[in-house]
């Protein structure tokens, strides 16, 4: 993957919940990570007809293994296009230099991003 593909600009997010001095509980979101990304939406290739059976997710992004972060299902991609909910991350080939991530777009209960 060369970083001429790897155009997109994504923040790797963790939420948590925090309590405030009134011992209210808030959500609190710490940018773990903001690298350079290669990012696909859902279309018709091969790779996406194969996942479509049992995938919800509606965009793919590749990027680099950031050394001291591990990502998770728990943590959430920000970048131009919106916020997405990670649904599944991959080690691509399983060599440690790249990871896969799908992920679903977190639209408002009102139907716009």
């Amino acid at each position: 993957m060369s970083f001429g593909k790897m155009n997109a600009f994504i923040d790797i997010i963790a939420v948590t919940k925090v309590k405030d001095s009134e011992g209210f509980s808030v959500d609190s979101e710490e940018i773990l990570a903001s690298v350079r990304a290669y990012r696909e939406g859902r279309h018709g290739t091969q790779k996406w007809s194969n996942l479509a059976a049992f995938s919800e997710a509606t965009d793919l992004f590749r990027f680099r293994c950031i050394p001291g972060v591990t990502v998770t299902t728990a943590h959430f991609i920000v970048c131009d296009g919106g916020r997405f909910e990670i649904t599944s991350v991959e080690d691509v080939k399983g060599r440690g230099m790249y990871i896969e991530v799908l992920a679903k777009k977190v639209v408002a209960t009102k139907g716009t991003p």
